[in-house]
């Protein structure tokens, strides 16, 4: 009497099968090419640039609706390609982040050095600080004879400069309304 039942259904979509088993694919393709990352993310840059132009000469010509729509689907689809090779491109990305970063301290370190050197070439106390640091370091045996020789030149130069200059107008002024009242 129940002979017309059938057990034996499928437990799962064939469609879904078939996606699984291209997400696989896709999956061991991203993950096989961990050694060539650096020309997979040149390749997709290149390719990114490609698209680019050759839509750029594409679409100039057309008219404002078109045009849109046309921007649109390529940004699209430049998105979903870097979407795609998102771990590719991470490293090189991060390389070049680093290296800004590292350029950026060594400009930083610079303008500070800069700053810290027109100060002590301004002020006396400033370089007598400087130069029992280098002393202090060279005595340790930490310094090197071109830093010393480099400080003692801009001491000397800026004992020059401090024994020979001629005040302006302004400071002569100012020193000499500041005796008035001290």
């Amino acid at each position: 009497m129940t002979s017309f039942v059938h057990v034996d259904q499928p437990t799962s979509h064939p469609g879904v099968q078939r996606a699984e088993i291209l997400f696989g694919q896709i999956k061991a393709a991203r993950a096989g090419a961990s050694g060539s990352r650096p020309l997979i993310a040149l390749l997709v840059v290149a390719v990114i640039a490609a698209v680019l132009v050759v839509g750029d000469k594409l679409v100039s010509t057309w008219d404002e609706g078109a045009l849109l729509a046309a921007w649109a689907v390529l940004c699209g689809a430049v998105f979903a390609g870097i979407a795609l090779f998102a771990s590719s491109l991470r490293a090189p990305a991060s390389k070049v982040a680093a290296l800004w970063n590292a350029a950026a301290q060594r400009r930083a370190a610079s303008r500070a050095d800069a700053r810290f050197l027109a100060t002590a070439h301004s002020d006396p106390r400033v370089m007598q600080e400087l130069q029992a640091a280098v002393w202090r370091e060279q005595s340790e045996g930490k310094a090197s004879p071109a830093a010393v020789a480099k400080v003692d030149a801009l001491a000397r130069k800026a004992a020059r400069s401090n024994d020979a200059r001629m005040p302006t107008l302004y400071e002569a002024m100012r020193r000499m309304n500041s005796s008035r009242y001290y």
